[in-house]
């Protein structure tokens, strides 16, 4: 194997891991978001865990994370509007990071 080949495998399996890492972060990001936010709606315990798989689930109807915010706007009504929802998504993404880190 020559060295380009060599380098092209590796940055085809840095990119890889990286989107599978990027991947399991908004995971956790979501289910965090979700524990939030059944916390705003007084769920606590499996209702809790029921709502935040819920959030995680919304992140698939399409690209992006505006499914996630439309959904928990919608459930939350007045408790907290878009902006404030996206804002704590970005917090909650360096907790997420964190997480994982600490896992791996």
């Amino acid at each position: 194997m020559t060295t380009f080949d060599e380098r092209k495998d590796a940055f085809e399996n840095k990119y890889a891991h990286d989107e599978e890492m990027k991947f399991k972060a908004e995971a956790r990001r979501n289910k965090l978001l979700g524990l939030w936010a059944a916390d705003l709606m007084g769920k606590t315990g499996d209702d809790a865990l029921a709502y935040a798989k819920e959030v995680i689930k919304a992140d698939f109807e399409e690209a992006g994370s505006e499914d996630v915010v439309r959904k928990v706007a919608a459930d939350l009504g007045d408790k907290a509007d878009p902006d404030t929802i996206r804002a704590k998504m970005e917090e909650l993404m360096g907790e997420a990071k964190a997480q994982l880190m600490t896992e791996v």
